[in-house]
């Protein structure tokens, strides 16, 4: 069924609707004739009145050709026009803006010439006019290179070499070469070509890698700053050295036998280490020893030497007096290192009774045991009696010895 029924009667349909619309009250206003149910919209309609409002803002003509008697405006149909280019200026200004970073530099080519760098902020350059590259000059860049190569003994070696590095300049990089990447590649090899050459092949393989970066390091730098480049570089590391892969296998042999070889001589050097200080040692404390001996000998030698002079003068004054010195000096010397006992009496008998006292007391048991029984009677008191006498005796002698001894000692001094 179609929506609007032919002949206007108001039974208009539209698939929107339960039924019939309602008519229009500003029906009729309608500028179509169309009756009170009126459809849908026309888009041309619409579309025409905005072109119409457009002329009349700008001085166009209004109503759309239709007659309707306005006047036409001081720019005519250029108003349009100026609108687009207002608009398009706009467009062309903002994007002249751009923001550098932090760690980024902006190289500016006006008309295709280098203008200036710009700092990290917010900068504005005519779009078209100036074309800006923003460099990053803290990002850490790295290349890797390996190539086998001949040393100074003539020996092939393969070396494999990593560089990291910096854009220190970002107008030499962008301006000074076309390639900087391609550059630090043949100055990386070259130089790595001049330091193996100039090196031996045991050296490479073992502890002058070290010094091998360390040279291509600066003679790459001398390379980098003579080309203009602007890269600065960081570190130069010798990730591996080694020989071809057909003889690899001898390679190692001779490897491990210089290390036996180093690991041998480290040992015997510490072997030595620790057996010197001993013996150092040892014959230090031997002629410390040598010297306290020399000492001690000629200080008693010095000893008995003013002894002996001392000796001599009072001899020489009381001869009779230093030789009974001597003599009794001499005998309680020797005597006092035997058990024997000898004991002067003035009595002609030649039987002596002697009863150590003194070592009596030592020589009894401990245990206070029993003691051999005495004879009854008279014979045990006559024995009691003449022990006690030649006690006394032996005492008193003593004492006349003793007494006579520190006389005469007093009398030589």
């Amino acid at each position: 069924m179609a929506w609007n029924e032919p002949g206007g009667s108001g039974n208009q349909h539209d698939p929107w609707s339960g039924g019939g619309r309602k008519p229009d009250r500003n029906s009729g206003n309608n500028g179509g004739g169309q009756g009170p149910n009126q459809g849908p919209p026309d888009l041309d309609e619409a579309l025409k009145k905005l072109q119409d409002k457009l002329g009349g803002v700008f001085g166009g003509k209004g109503g759309g050709g239709s007659g309707s008697g306005k006047p036409a405006g001081k720019f005519g149909g250029y108003g349009l026009t100026a609108l687009v280019a207002i608009l398009v200026l706009a467009i062309w200004f903002a994007s002249g803006f751009y923001l550098i970073d932090q760690s980024e530099r902006g190289v500016v080519l006006r008309l295709g010439k280098y203008h200036e760098t710009v700092t990290p902020g917010l900068h504005w350059n005519p779009p078209i006019i100036d074309s800006v590259t923003k460099v990053n000059v803290t990002r850490i860049r790295s290349f890797n290179q390996r190539a086998t190569m001949l040393t100074r003994d003539e020996n092939i070696v393969q070396v494999a070499i990593s560089v990291q590095y910096v854009i220190s300049d970002p107008k030499a990089y962008l301006l000074n070469v076309r390639a900087p990447e391609r550059s630090l590649e043949y100055a990386l090899d070259s130089s790595l070509r001049h330091e193996v050459g100039t090196t031996n092949l045991i050296q490479i393989l073992t502890e002058g890698r070290e010094i091998l970066a360390t040279g291509v390091n600066e003679r790459l730098q001398r390379y980098l700053s003579s080309y203009g480049v602007g890269i600065t570089l960081q570190t130069v590391n010798i990730e591996s050295t080694s020989a071809p892969d057909e003889v690899q296998s001898a390679f190692d042999d001779v490897i491990r036998a210089r290390e036996d070889r180093e690991r041998s001589i480290n040992q015997a050097r510490a072997y030595e280490n620790s057996i010197l200080p001993e013996a150092e040692g040892r014959a230090a404390r031997i002629r410390e020893e040598a010297q306290a001996y020399r000492e001690a000998v000629t200080a008693r030698a010095d000893g008995e030497s003013t002894r002996f002079l001392a000796l001599l003068t009072e001899y020489r004054r009381a001869p009779a007096v230093t030789r009974e010195r001597l003599y009794i000096d001499t005998m309680q010397e020797v005597l006092s290192n035997t058990s024997k006992v000898l004991v002067d009496t003035e009595e002609g008998s030649n039987n002596l009774l002697y009863l150590p006292l003194d070592r009596m007391g030592a020589g009894a048991p401990a245990g206070g045991g029993a003691t051999a029984p005495r004879s009854s009677g008279q014979s045990g008191q006559t024995a009691d009696f003449e022990l006690e006498q030649l006690t006394d005796r032996v005492i008193e002698r003593i004492r006349e010895r003793q007494n006579t001894t520190t006389t005469i000692r007093r009398e030589g001094r």
